[in-house]
């Protein structure tokens, strides 16, 4: 069976089966800058891997609706959480993005680096995590610009739009939102050969408005 015929919930939990820990744990950094000093409310984490945004986010006092496809992760995740002491704060739900989505409305809604080599309707899922989004409330999104440089072309159909492109992808009511952020910004990431090398990313960050 090959990448391409493999679902999203098999691509990933073989992928976090590969070890006991895949991520650092630590929090995107994207998140801990735009994020900071707002007053907590209800978040809900898109692609949540092992945890590390969810529960920094639970350790600032959010209450937390924390998804991903695969259950490897958030069983992973959820033990993270109890050893974090934050476990009561955090709701793991497994869900695949572009047939299912979590219920309700939140005051912040994050997706950082939501990219798979499956069939994830990237944008579509990131325009239904714009509608859920309360008012007043905000969405965050953090994704590559481009391949890494180590990568040859063998993912050459993976898109990975810059700030502009999400934007638009997004389709904002006018009037309805506020953009906050829309850049790029480069990152010190580790090579699978061991080399320091620099990546470009981009944070899109818009509130809606309250009317």
């Amino acid at each position: 069976m090959t990448e391409a015929q493999i679902s999203d919930e098999e691509f990933w939990d073989a992928r976090y089966g590969e070890s006991e820990r895949i991520w650092s744990g630590e929090p995107n950094a994207a998140l801990v800058r735009e994020v900071a000093g707002m007053t907590p409310g209800r978040a809900l984490d898109l692609g949540c891997g092992e945890g590390g945004d969810a529960i920094w986010l639970a350790r600032q006092g959010w209450e937390v609706t924390a998804v991903d496809v695969s259950r490897v992760a958030l069983d992973r995740a959820a033990g993270h959480a109890a050893d974090a002491g934050v476990a009561h704060r955090i709701d793991w739900q497994r869900h695949t993005l572009g047939e299912t989505f979590p219920e309700g409305t939140f005051d912040l809604v994050t997706s950082h680096f939501l990219h798979t080599l499956g069939e994830l309707p990237r944008e579509e899922v990131l325009r239904t995590a714009a509608g859920a989004v309360a008012p007043g409330g905000t969405l965050l999104v953090t994704g590559h610009s481009g391949m890494p440089p180590w990568e040859t072309d063998a993912h050459s159909d993976v898109r990975l739009p810059g700030p502009e492109e999400v934007l638009a992808d997004l389709r904002l009511a006018e009037g309805e939102w506020e953009v906050l952020v829309c850049a790029e910004h480069e990152r010190v990431q580790t090579a699978p050969d061991g080399r320091s090398v620099v990546r470009t990313d981009n944070t899109v960050k818009v509130r809606r408005l309250k009317g």
